[in-house]
């Protein structure tokens, strides 16, 4: 009767601690949430049609393309409107990066000290296209603060790349939503001076999802050029053909 007295009273403390202090969640992994936010925007697979803008003060001049994803290191993105750029197509598998142009009729490898050269003319980077998840392992992150914007949570993260990284940048910034949506991403040189910024301005329900549709990169030193990429269909988890990312579908497109 004694042991089962004490026990009877163990068990009441705990319900009592359990009560007034309860648990509370671990604040989220900042690494974690930008593998979350990469992996919300890519699926296991996805395709998508956008138009690029490319803005600046005198002129103005868009592009029409369809984008293709496989895993989180093999991309193809290809050029569709207007006709004199239709065919541009740029493939990325692993650490390696090619593009095609028609007029010239040749694949160029992209060596990595290129990678990050503007894309096409605009403000995006050769690995701002190729969706490069270096970011992820060629890092340290730390989560510097939690703010709470229009009824979410938003993550700020600081990113700085690791000493032997082959990284231009000093760190970059990352605000990622509770709904794994990246708000924004800012690139810092090594003195610590903000250099450009991407920055989402449309959230849409595509593809069974709520994404990003519309984000803009721009620099800081100009603001008035920027390029805008609008995401008008996207789907997610199909099957690619093993043709796809090939080098021959590249110059010759059979999709």
């Amino acid at each position: 009767m004694m042991k089962s007295y004490k026990l009877k009273v163990q068990l009441l403390f705990l319900i009592v601690c359990f009560i007034a202090f309860p648990l509370h969640s671990s604040p989220p992994q900042a690494r974690e949430l930008i593998q979350q936010a990469m992996d919300h925007w890519r699926g296991l697979s996805s395709y998508s049609e956008m138009t690029m803008t490319i803005h600046r003060p005198d002129w103005q001049r868009s592009m029409s393309m369809r984008s293709w994803t496989q895993g989180d290191k093999t991309s193809l993105v290809r050029v569709t409107l207007p006709k004199k750029d239709a065919g541009n197509g740029t493939l990325t598998k692993g650490n390696n990066m090619w593009t095609f142009a028609p007029k010239v009729n040749r694949i160029i490898k992209i060596p990595s000290s290129m990678m990050s050269q503007n894309w096409m003319g605009s403000d995006f980077s050769n690995k701002d296209i190729s969706k490069s998840t270096d970011i992820l392992d060629e890092y340290d992150h730390r989560l510097v603060e939690t703010r709470e914007e229009r009824g979410h949570s938003v993550y700020v993260i600081e990113s700085i790349p690791h000493e032997d990284a082959a990284i231009v940048w000093g760190k970059e910034i990352l605000f990622i939503r509770d709904d794994y949506i990246l708000l924004e991403q800012q690139f810092w040189d090594q003195d610590g001076v903000l250099v450009k910024t991407m920055k989402t301005s449309e959230i849409k329900q595509l593809g069974g999802r709520t994404v990003a549709s519309t984000i803009r990169m721009f620099r800081q030193e100009t603001p008035d050029e920027w390029t805008e990429i609008s995401v008008q269909n996207i789907q997610f988890d199909q099957s690619n053909p093993d043709f796809l990312f090939t080098l021959s579908n590249l110059r010759n497109p059979r999709r």
